[in-house]
């Protein structure tokens, strides 16, 4: 296959996984409503993220598939399924954003796990940093730092160890 084919193919198949991504992102609010469990607890748009960055680096575009869906999924979530309030969309576009660009430039310097969970600490502190200067009233931390912490290690060990294999 010449080159420009595998360009071709690869841009496809990242764009169909990206179109999923931003499509299970638009269902985690209506998950959260049908099962009346709080699935946004577990950080789940980091985990689709991340899934984004894995596909992105199997085609060489990592960081731009990455930045991409830091926009697309919270937005297309937000237009479609109302999650997250406009009030908190460009924190989480941010923290999203953020753990995409840090784990490009992290990831050249050192392992992935270690990678990946400062990047995702860093977002969360973009985020709150955010948060607390557009919305003074509304209560900082919704969720509780041991499940925002369990999530975080779930999603960053299980990214290193596909990103490892990959």
């Amino acid at each position: 296959m010449t080159t420009t084919a595998n360009k071709t193919r690869s841009l496809a198949l990242v764009a169909g996984a990206d179109a999923a991504l931003v499509a299970a992102a638009c269902m985690i609010p209506a998950a959260s409503h049908l099962t009346a469990a709080p699935l946004y607890m577990f950080n789940p748009m980091l985990a689709l993220l991340l899934a984004g960055v894995w596909v992105g680096r199997r085609a060489g575009w990592q960081l731009a598939n990455g930045l991409l869906l830091a926009l697309l999924m919270p937005l297309a979530s937000s237009l479609l399924a109302g999650m997250p309030v406009a009030e908190k969309l460009p924190c989480m576009v941010a923290e999203l954003a953020v753990v995409a660009g840090g784990f490009a430039l992290l990831s050249r310097r050192m392992a992935t796990l270690p990678a990946v969970l400062l990047a995702a600490l860093a977002g969360k502190g973009v985020y709150y940093a955010l948060k607390a200067l557009l919305m003074p009233a509304a209560t900082l931390v919704g969720t509780d730092w041991t499940v925002q912490l369990f999530a975080l290690l779930l999603w960053g060990g299980l990214f290193a160890m596909l990103y490892k294999k990959a």
